[in-house]
């Protein structure tokens, strides 16, 4: 494991971002969005994907607007979203030491929420499908903020949930979007990269950047035992 800092403070809750840190679903994702558009006669780079890691459907949408115009953008994403639907009915696979880190967490009393960029029924779906909407204590998405990462909004609110000081709040990301969102509500961040990794202007924020949710279960484990109580 690369030498990475302690954790600062004795966390009372952890919060997870989804797609692409509970679940392999930024490549799922990104996979349907490449064949609905390839399908459709649309020639679009790979990088257009990749900066939509992170983002609202509104933020995506926009994206795809500004590249192929209003009526082809609505077609590629009903597309999507048809393709999309039978991975998310199949259950989403998580992504590595998901559930050891859950378990470890629910053993030393932690609450735990998740804060999505996915609108709420979907979140809800995919979680329910792919076995971990139990896990958690509370579910924040997009529909529930008037704004969506990279502002704070959705991470306020996870804590506010958990009645939990944001100051004392973990959270954890795959994306710069959502890394400075959780900076941005005064969180501590660890990003664990998927599809995107890091440049200098994101390991420039200062957060820890780690290859695993195995690491982030070390570091939690290297804390001493009475700083993990729930409180």
């Amino acid at each position: 494991m690369n030498a990475i800092a302690p954790l600062p403070f004795r966390p009372q809750a952890v919060l997870f971002d989804m797609d692409g840190l509970l679940l392999e679903s930024e490549r799922a994702i990104i996979g349907c969005l490449a064949r609905a558009a390839g399908e459709l006669g649309h020639d679009l780079p790979g990088t257009l994907w990749l900066a939509m890691i992170g983002n609202g459907e509104a933020v995506c949408r926009s994206m795809l607007h500004a590249r192929i115009g209003e009526s082809a953008t609505a077609a590629v994403l009903e597309k999507t979203r048809a393709l999309y639907t039978d991975i998310v009915e199949a259950g989403v696979p998580h992504r590595p030491g998901v559930r050891p880190l859950l378990d470890w967490l629910q053993e030393n009393g932690l609450p735990r929420a998740v804060a999505t960029s996915t609108r709420r029924p979907l979140a809800l779906q995919k979680l329910q499908a792919a076995g971990l909407l139990e896990h958690f204590h509370a579910v924040c998405t997009s529909s529930d903020v008037a704004r969506p990462k990279p502002a704070p909004d959705v991470y306020l609110l996870a804590a506010e949930k958990l009645a939990v000081p944001p100051a004392r709040c973990l959270v954890l990301e795959d994306s710069p979007t959502g890394v400075r969102a959780a900076l941005a509500a005064g969180m501590t961040a660890i990003q664990v990269p998927d599809m995107l990794p890091p440049d200098d202007d994101v390991r420039a924020l200062g957060h820890r950047i780690v290859d695993s949710l195995h690491q982030v279960r070390q570091l939690l484990q290297d804390c001493p035992a009475a700083s993990l109580a729930a409180g």
